[in-house]
């Protein structure tokens, strides 16, 4: 991927073809994503403009065809770029992206072309158990509907999100690889959410709870975990441990909820903590 990287560099007209056709293919929207990031970083926002524009347009013609995560993908992980190249802190890109993505589900941006009382009558008519459940959530006093509307916005906004960080890392690690070899194992290794970034994901969760925003309130778990994770990859490196253990932990982090929340809880204390430090320290 490295010579791949290093060939989009060579000329804006490869960087924005290849941005272009990896969009238009289904499924290759986050190598459009992460092409535009690489730029955007590299250059900046104006200069990546063409290649931001060449990965977009592909991205809203799937839009059009009801798929909105191509282009809310490109567009996040260009705001996170911005971000991360201007102020250098992986914290504040994380809380950029999950408070606009959080926006994006306010806004219904995620809500199914067809409305999310026609998916429901689909999917109560296909299961029979499903239309017991919300029959039950009726009988209980909870909106059906209004319930749908938010999982269904939640889990697709939780795509776009993961899908943009991932994108943003692929380019991070792109452009390392091609002028800081080296550079974004150190950097990815170090990240950690400082005491006033959490500060700041808490009180956008409580300020945005009392105006109800139900998006931020989904999704603000998600800076966190990134950086639990992190965190497991700076331990793993200096123990100097093979990939075999960090196989296992993603393997458990995908299957199980309980290691999410180890998780997320690693990365709250490593913020006031600082555990890679004192590793580092102790050997």
């Amino acid at each position: 991927m490295l010579a791949f990287a290093r060939w989009l560099m060579q000329r804006p007209t490869q960087a924005i073809g290849a941005a272009a056709l990896a969009s238009l293919v289904p499924w290759l929207f986050w190598i459009g994503a992460a092409i535009a990031a690489l730029v955007t970083l590299r250059k900046g926002f104006t200069a990546a403009l063409p290649v931001i524009i060449a990965a977009a347009i592909p991205a809203g013609w799937w839009w059009t065809q009801g798929d909105v995560v191509p282009l809310a993908s490109v567009l996040l992980v260009t705001l996170m770029g911005v971000v991360l190249r201007e102020r250098m802190r992986w914290g504040e890109a994380l809380i950029a992206g999950t408070l606009a993505c959080a926006g994006m589900i306010q806004l219904g941006i995620f809500s199914p072309p067809a409305g999310t009382e026609a998916m429901l009558e689909q999917m109560r008519n296909s299961s029979a158990e499903f239309d017991r459940l919300l029959t039950d959530f009726g009988q209980q006093g909870y909106d059906t509907t209004t319930l749908a509307h938010l999982v269904v916005n939640g889990i697709t906004g939780l795509v776009v999100l993961l899908a943009a960080v991932i994108s943003l890392a692929i380019a991070r690690s792109w452009q390392a690889g091609l002028y800081n070899p080296g550079g974004f194992r150190e950097e990815f290794h170090a990240l950690r959410l400082a005491p006033r970034e959490l500060a700041v994901l808490a009180a956008l969760g409580l300020a945005t709870m009392l105006v109800g925003m139900e998006g931020f309130v989904l999704l603000g778990w998600v800076p966190l975990l990134i950086a639990g994770v992190a965190l497991v990859h700076g331990i793993l490196g200096l123990r100097e441990m093979n990939g075999l253990w960090l196989g296992a932990f993603y393997l458990l982090l995908i299957t199980t909820w309980p290691m999410i929340l180890i998780v997320l809880l690693s990365g709250l204390i490593d913020s006031f903590a600082n555990v890679r430090a004192r590793l580092a320290r102790s050997n």
